[in-house]
């Protein structure tokens, strides 16, 4: 596979994944569940992420060892993200309407 196909292929995946994860498959209880590590939510969504680069991993032919190995540092990374945002947007009662809201939510897509 040329090298450009294959970046694009590998992109469609992640923001499929992305999309997917963040917005069809999470439901309240996980949005609940972040911003405490005694609730189950949070990690669930963060596994769901990591579960779902595999696809990715495996068009990129990463070999089994670094398909663990992101997908736990992918796991980790996105769990503390969204465990911040979480504790930031509970700390700025920041609302839909405000443009603080806004800008985690932003932040939280953009990584």
């Amino acid at each position: 596979m040329q090298m450009i196909t294959l970046t694009l292929a590998m992109l469609l995946c992640f923001q499929l994944k992305h999309f997917v994860a963040d917005y069809l498959l999470q439901p309240s209880w996980m949005l609940r569940g972040k911003g405490d590590l005694r609730r189950v939510g949070g990690y669930v969504h963060a596994g769901l992420h990591a579960f779902g680069s595999l696809p990715a991993f495996l068009i990129a032919g990463l070999e089994p060892t670094a398909i663990v190995l992101l997908s736990a540092a992918e796991f980790t990374v996105h769990y503390a993200t969204d465990y911040t945002k979480a504790g930031l947007s509970a700390r700025s009662h920041a609302g839909p309407n405000t443009r603080a809201y806004w800008a985690l939510h932003g932040a939280d897509q953009f990584l």
